[in-house]
């Protein structure tokens, strides 16, 4: 054999022992806890065959608690760049096979260096998550590369997509990359987060609790918000990425792509003419409204197990990504609260840096009040919703269905937060507040000296109803364009898009706004 097959078949030999990451018995022990390998995921998320790795041949360069006798090549974490539908990616994805995916230094310098190729080519970065934790033997080493992967998170917000899977675990400081992130989907039973896990609980608060109960999927989807997507396995999570990816742009300075529509864009829908109740008091499904209006009823809701009674997501009109809001009457009568504005305040701001217009359905009688929302700090997560409408340069289509009611009607991108097109139903009410409370308000003394007070009351909410509770007042200021047939809503807002494709707004020049956190 020649001097130079020899370094060949070197070559070789060290890149099948690069792709075994910690052994056949770690990989065995990955996939009996139903987990796959980093490089397996990999293949799963991208389209077949585009993967190109880099840094395959990376070491830690430890010393301490005997770490010099121990490197496995590629240091716990695969990297580099391949296509999701053609389209260009950069992708991490930690090995918990080597060393528990536990962060070192190297492993830091690998993730930066595909997040630095993913600013300058201007492409999303994917990160898939099952580590450990940092890498004890390695020390403050271990911290200096959480920081540096942060940083990097921070300068590429709003400049290109960011979306995070947690695979397995994730504690201690890696929580904080995710977090930072623009998007994150977790894998039901397999995948946990926490900043202290449950012996640490235990030991400071006295409280027994599992992983799962501390930072499980269900947890993070239902109680905290902390993540977007739970999904019921490692393979719905990756799937999930893929179709999310399928409405963004792939950096900040481009356009979301356009998507062939066989949808006709004046199909009408004669069940929305009758979806509003009589009463109102009673409730209706949101979702019905958008799914009859979007193409081929086509959704991808984004923390649908959050903050039920506000509703965002994903859809196209006519073939054109955007981004939906909409106020859920099933749930809470569609009020907002404080989680409510914090969910719906961020998918704004998301969709406004990437160049994705905002289609908004309101239905909202308020804010939900009381000492606990108070409390809470409703004021300021209210002022947040407001901070994102009012901010956003991006086409803003609304229409009112029907409640619009105080604050609430103003939050929920009006006219006079640069709304470009407001729609509204003909059931649609826009007002101050409900007749009940108002005529309560405008006439409690009279309805105290009345001859029949309960008669007089609702001789009076009627007149207020006549008054405000129709949308032709607003109509009259100029406030909403124009009252339309709920049928036809589709057809309206696709025109409207259409007309708002050419849009530029700048907001004033500054270093940046002081959104009230």
């Amino acid at each position: 054999m020649s001097t130079s097959q020899e370094k060949i078949h070197e070559l070789i030999e060290k890149r099948a022992q690069a792709r075994l990451g910690g052994g056949e018995k770690a990989i065995d022990k990955q996939h009996a806890k139903g987990k796959y390998t980093a490089r397996e995921r990999i293949a799963q998320l991208l389209d077949e065959g585009s993967f190109e790795e880099l840094d395959m041949f990376v070491t830690h360069r430890c010393t301490n608690f005997g770490q010099d006798k121990k490197h496995i090549l590629g240091d716990g974490v695969v990297t580099g760049f391949g296509t999701i539908e053609g389209r260009l990616v950069y992708v991490f994805a930690q090995d918990f096979t080597v060393f528990g995916g536990s962060l070192s230094e190297t492993m830091a310098l690998k993730i930066c260096k595909v997040m630095d190729l993913a600013m300058k080519m201007g492409a999303p970065v994917i990160g898939l998550n099952d580590s450990g934790g940092a890498r004890l033997q390695e020390g403050i080493n271990a911290l200096a590369g959480y920081s540096e992967i942060f940083q990097r998170n921070i300068l590429a917000s709003g400049v290109i997509p960011q979306i995070s899977a947690i695979l397995g675990p994730c504690a201690g400081g890696a929580v904080y990359s995710p977090a930072l992130t623009d998007f994150t989907i977790m894998a039901k039973g397999i995948s946990y987060m926490f900043l202290t896990g449950p012996s640490v609980v235990k030991t400071v608060t006295g409280e027994d609790v599992t992983q799962e109960q501390l930072g499980g999927a269900s947890v993070h989807s239902t109680k905290s918000g902390v993540t977007h997507f739970a999904a019921e396995n490692g393979e719905e999570a990756l799937f999930i990425i893929r179709k999310l990816l399928s409405y963004m742009p792939q950096n900040n300075m481009e356009e979301t792509p356009l998507v062939a529509c066989d949808d006709p864009i004046d199909r009408l829908d004669d069940n929305l003419n009758d979806i509003i109740p009589e009463s109102a008091k009673m409730s209706y499904d949101m979702y019905e409204v958008i799914s009859s209006i979007v193409d081929n009823g086509e959704f991808l809701e984004v923390q649908k197990d959050y903050a039920k009674n506000i509703i965002i997501g994903f859809a196209r009109f006519n073939g054109q990504s955007v981004g939906i809001v909409a106020n859920q009457p099933k749930v809470l009568a569609g009020v907002l609260d404080s989680n409510a504005s914090r969910k719906a305040a961020r998918f704004v701001r998301f969709c406004d840096a990437f160049n994705i217009p905002l289609v908004t359905l309101v239905d909202v009688p308020g804010f939900l009040p009381g000492t606990g929302q108070e409390y809470n700090g409703v004021i300021l997560h209210g002022a947040k919703l407001l901070y994102a409408y009012g901010e956003a340069t991006v086409p803003k289509v609304t229409v009112t269905l029907r409640k619009s009611y105080g604050g609430s009607h103003i939050v929920m991108s009006c006219k006079q937060l640069r709304g470009d097109v407001n729609y509204a139903w003909p059931t649609s009410e826009i007002a101050v507040m409900g007749a009940e409370g108002a005529v309560g308000v405008l006439y409690a003394k009279e309805a105290k000296t009345a001859e029949n007070p309960a008669e007089f009351i609702k001789e009076k909410e009627e007149e207020y109803r006549k008054l405000f509770g129709n949308p032709y007042q607003a109509a009259k200021f100029g406030y909403i364009d124009d009252v339309i047939e709920p049928r036809n809503t589709r057809f309206r807002i696709i025109r409207a898009l259409q007309m708002l494709a050419t849009k530029k707004l700048t907001n004033p020049a500054k270093k940046h706004g002081n959104i009230p956190l």
